[in-house]
């Protein structure tokens, strides 16, 4: 892990545990050195254009001295470095077996969070093009969650779970963020399906090897990008729904927020030809569809 200090910190006011533990590490000695923003209620400029207001929400943030932009466990270990009084809690980060098992439990963390984060307003209605269209996308986040969850139970690599943790609290993040749009009710009845099914490709891939869990997971991100595009295009010329537009905008950037996960390695010629691109590519593709034939 690079020993760059932190130079901006990005958190969200709006959880007071968060806010606790920022407060905490405000009062240590170093602290005074780094910029502390409240992500829940900063003008936009001061967050970024690598930097989503909904992303910044989503995960603790860390903008380095050097510039680059750290999230998760990886933004902690880099303002403990930059405390004196922690700096050994950063040694200890630095070990990659160490910093796994912080990634793994702060996506733990974030599942927990809504309990005590203040409850964000609600949407406004949709219209039932709306709903029907907003139903694809919600099938395909809840195969995308239940596909990291069966590799990160069955994968042993440290790598691969660690990507893995990161990948699933996103991909369950926006699955909610979707489901504050859509009611229970409109839902797809074939959802119970295509979580099992999610789960056990994930799982499936996750027993062939971690470069077979790397090649299925880069497959389905890119299904699930090609889907938000899709809606966000879609969506260009509807002026009355400009909030889910930029809802489902914010989803496709988490898509690709990758900066804290561990790379999965080069994907082997022979795996590509056991055909993991094509089954999770066109798995999660057919679960966006599924509501509409249900």
């Amino acid at each position: 892990m690079s020993a760059t200090a932190a130079g901006t910190v990005y958190f969200d006011g709006a959880c007071p545990l968060c806010r606790k533990e920022i407060a905490h590490y405000r009062r240590r000695a170093g602290a005074e050195a780094i910029d502390w923003v409240d992500a829940a209620t900063c003008d936009p400029a001061v967050l970024g254009a690598d930097l989503p207001r909904e992303a910044a929400l989503a995960r603790l943030h860390v903008r380095r001295a050097d510039g680059s932009l750290v999230s998760g466990a990886a933004a902690f270990a880099t303002i403990w470095n930059s405390l004196p009084g922690y700096r050994w809690l950063a040694g200890l980060a630095a070990r990659r077996p160490l910093l796994a098992v912080m990634e793994t439990a702060y996506a733990g963390f974030l599942r927990l969070r809504p309990l005590w984060r203040r409850a964000a307003a609600s949407p406004a209605p949709l219209s039932e093009q709306a709903l029907a269209d907003l139903r694809d996308g919600h099938a395909l986040e809840a195969a995308t969650v239940q596909f990291f969850r069966g590799i990160l139970i069955t994968a042993r690599d440290g790598e691969t779970r660690a990507a893995t943790a990161y990948e699933l609290a996103v991909a369950h993040l926006r699955l909610k963020r979707l489901q504050q749009w859509l009611p229970a009710a409109r839902r797809g009845r074939l959802l119970p399906l295509w979580r099992v099914t999610g789960w056990c490709a994930g799982a499936a891939s996750a027993l062939a090897g971690r470069r077979a869990a790397g090649a299925a997971s880069a497959a389905l991100r890119r299904a699930v990008d090609r889907h938000y595009a899709a809606q966000v295009e879609q969506l260009a010329a509807r002026a009355d729904l400009a909030d889910l537009r930029s809802t489902l905008a914010a989803c496709r950037l988490w898509t690709a927020e990758r900066d804290s996960a561990p790379a999965h390695p080069r994907i082997q010629p022979r795996l590509d030809a056991l055909g993991w691109t094509v089954i999770a590519g066109n798995g999660a593709e057919r679960a966006a569809a599924a509501p509409r034939r249900a």
